[in-house]
Formats: structure tokens, sequence, C-alpha cells
């Protein structure tokens, strides 16, 4: 595959697929649906999506993707998650239920529904380490944050901490730990690419 266009997979099972196809394809990348195993193999990289992350994890096990995703992942596989991919990324939930299933790949303790229902969902403008062009709008759908992280974990953004921000505020919302990108918001739904277009850029830089 091309370093130039590399091949990236969202994972289809559940959650806003189209709109990660439609941001990679922005950011430079080809993309394609991830269902199968055999489709997991050809990809350079993988979007685990938005969604229900209990939902997500089950399906995960149902379709036999859930060993194949976790070996491809500790074998240095870039993977990005947003939202629900947060919470299947971390190493640890809080909230999550006793038959959930995790990826890994973040050294890191995620609270399930951090921000509260989804009556409860919001925006807010980040400043997010490493990317140029000012803050990133963020939106947030009945959100994780991330509650701690090792030493290796490298923290991307916060959530303003601001007198009206309330328990949210300084929260963890963005991490990286090698080839593990994370977000809690969706930076697939602004139309803002820069997220996409730093997870292509260390897609490009594993294969080099």
């Amino acid at each position: 595959m091309s370093t130039d266009r590399p091949l990236i997979g969202v994972l289809a099972l559940q959650g806003d697929v189209r709109e990660h196809l439609a941001a990679l394809g922005a950011a430079g990348a080809d993309a394609i649906t991830v269902r199968r195993a055999g489709e997991l193999a050809r990809v350079d990289g993988l979007v685990l999506p938005g969604g229900e992350s209990t939902t997500i994890s089950r399906l995960l096990a149902a379709f036999d993707l859930l060993e194949p995703l976790r070996a491809r992942v500790a074998g240095g596989m870039p993977v990005y998650g947003s939202c629900a991919g947060m919470i299947l990324l971390a190493e640890k939930i809080i909230g999550g239920r006793s038959d959930q299933h995790q990826v890994g790949g973040i050294d890191a303790v995620v609270r399930r529904n951090a921000f509260g229902r989804q009556v409860d969902s919001f925006e807010a403008d980040l400043d997010f380490a490493g990317l140029d062009g000012g803050p990133v709008h963020a939106v947030f759908i009945r959100a994780p944050w991330v509650e701690s992280a090792s030493a290796s974990v490298e923290v991307l953004a916060r959530v303003p901490d601001t007198p009206g921000a309330g328990e949210a505020g300084g929260r963890i919302v963005a991490v990286r730990q090698g080839r593990v990108l994370a977000t809690a918001f969706h930076p697939e739904l602004t139309g803002d690419h820069r997220v996409h277009r730093l997870f292509a850029d260390m897609v490009r830089e594993s294969l080099n």
C-alpha cells in the first residue's frame, strides 16, 4: 500500500461509520469498512467509531474480530478511537458492564458516559496539542473522559476549566500512546479533518 494514501479501515459493526470514511478520505487516506478478519488483515490502520461500546464489544466477539483486533493493536497497528472507541481502547473502564470486552492499547482508566446522558451532550472549543490552526470544535455525545492515565500516555486535550464547566472542567478528552489515538468527542461530525489528518500521518509513519 502506498504511504501517500494508506488504507485505513473503519470498524463497521455499529456507530457513525460513514462520517469517518468521509473524513479519512478528506485527510488523504483510502478508507474501507471492516467487518471481517480478512478485511482487518488488509488495512494499515483502523478507526473505532462512536456508538455504544458494550454493543460494539459484543459484536467484535460475535464476528470473531476481537482477538484478531487485539493482536493487531498489540503488534503495532495504528488505531484511533472516538467516543465509544476510546472506551474500547482503554485498559480499564469505570461504569462498564461485567461482560464488556476491552481491546486495550491505552494505559488509562476511562469513565463511561462521564458527561451524562444523551440530553447532556454539548460542544466546546479545545486546545489540542500538536494541531495547528487554533482550537478544535468538539462535539460530545454521551461521552467518556479519561479518569487517569499512566506517564506513558500523552494528554492532547482537556475540557476548558471555566467557571461553568463544573466537574467536567480540566478533564482529559484526547490522548495518544504510541500508535494509539483516542478522543472522547466526535471530530468526524464537524467538517474539521485535522484529527483525522493526524491519524493518517500516524499510519504513514508506521509504514516507513
